[in-house]
């Protein structure tokens, strides 16, 4: 059986707030907590949650902007997340990243056909002629016209931004692409433009997609599975079909309920969920949702839910709607 393209083991990232000379230690910042997921290749995995649950930081953990606390990264069976900055440098080209501002990811300083050939150039030399049909070939592909590689980034709007971002991500050929949040910047019709042009680059080169967003309407158009996160962890990882029709955990139906719906004649169940998000530095114990969860027994605020294999594929942390074998010993 082969490997997936990507998989993630126990990924955990804590930040220590307050040290100084005088402090060496000080309250922990639980950004991402025991994180564990899979990509095969040519599928679109998002991950979606409120603001500060972790989906951006996991991002950053992938590409090793950030050093993860713990856990590991395999990139085609092989362990990334250990490796130093020299061995690290021959998997740059396995995996890019377009990011959430399209300008302030660009470098204002170079035309847009230097940026798209400037990661090219950190691994190879490129003549002139291979440089100007390198940016000619890309801009095409993601719908600009080549003499757009001319401009310079303050000369585009905020969709052909975008698009020269993937340009560029596409530069190196990856498998592998994490958009972090890369169309909640732009106007809901240059949205679509840049959906179905991420949806027509995967069919055409079999990319995979580590697709980072909170806004559902868009995860349901381009995802085939879906992780619902909070307070850093994974509460809910489903098919994208399954997750938006039957939602299992209770914050992924509360999730789903609060969205907008354009149909002002359909009529929704709501999921009432009161209180505020819980701090990443205090969560609570048990399950991190119980204090705002309308299920909640005594369980979860006792013992942290594991995730658990549901019979239609998913699985899901919940002790009440994804039992487990042991509950009937439990309070």
């Amino acid at each position: 059986m082969s490997n997936p393209l990507l998989k993630v083991e126990n990924l955990t990232k804590h930040y220590a707030l307050g040290t100084s000379l005088l402090r060496k230690s000080g309250p922990m910042v639980r950004a991402v907590e025991d994180v564990s997921f899979c990509v095969e290749a040519g599928e679109t995995l998002c991950i979606v949650g409120e603001s500060g649950c972790g989906k951006s930081t996991v991002a950053r953990l992938l590409m090793r902007i950030v050093e993860p606390t713990g856990g590991r990264v395999l990139v085609d069976g092989n362990d990334i997340a250990g490796l130093d900055a020299r061995a690290l440098r021959a998997w740059r080209r396995r995996m890019q990243m377009v990011f959430q501002d399209p300008y302030s990811s660009l470098n204002p300083r170079l035309t847009a056909g230097q940026i798209i050939t400037e990661p090219v150039e950190n691994f190879e030399r490129l003549s002139r002629k291979q440089r100007h049909a390198l940016a000619a070939d890309l801009l095409q592909r993601v719908g600009m016209r080549p003499e757009m590689m001319h401009r310079f980034p303050s000369e585009l709007s905020g969709g052909q931004r975008q698009r020269l971002g993937i340009a560029r991500a596409l530069s190196l050929e990856p498998s592998l692409i994490i958009a972090d949040e890369a169309v909640s910047a732009l106007d809901v019709s240059v949205q679509a433009q840049i959906l179905n042009l991420l949806q027509d680059l995967q069919q055409q080169m079999g990319i995979a997609f580590v697709f980072i967003s909170h806004d559902l309407s868009v995860v349901e158009h381009i995802g085939h599975r879906v992780a619902v996160m909070y307070l850093g962890r994974i509460v809910e990882l489903a098919p994208c079909e399954a997750l938006f029709a039957k939602p299992v955990h209770p914050y992924t139906e509360a999730l789903i309920a609060a969205a907008p719906v354009p149909d002002p004649t359909r009529v929704r169940s709501e999921v009432p969920v009161e209180g505020e998000v819980p701090s990443p530095i205090n969560p609570p114990s048990g399950c991190a949702f119980h204090p705002r969860c309308p299920l909640a027994v005594e369980r979860c605020r006792i013992e942290t839910p594991p995730l658990v294999p549901m019979p239609d594929g998913r699985i899901v942390a919940c002790h009440v709607r994804a039992p487990t074998k042991e509950r009937s010993t439990l309070p």
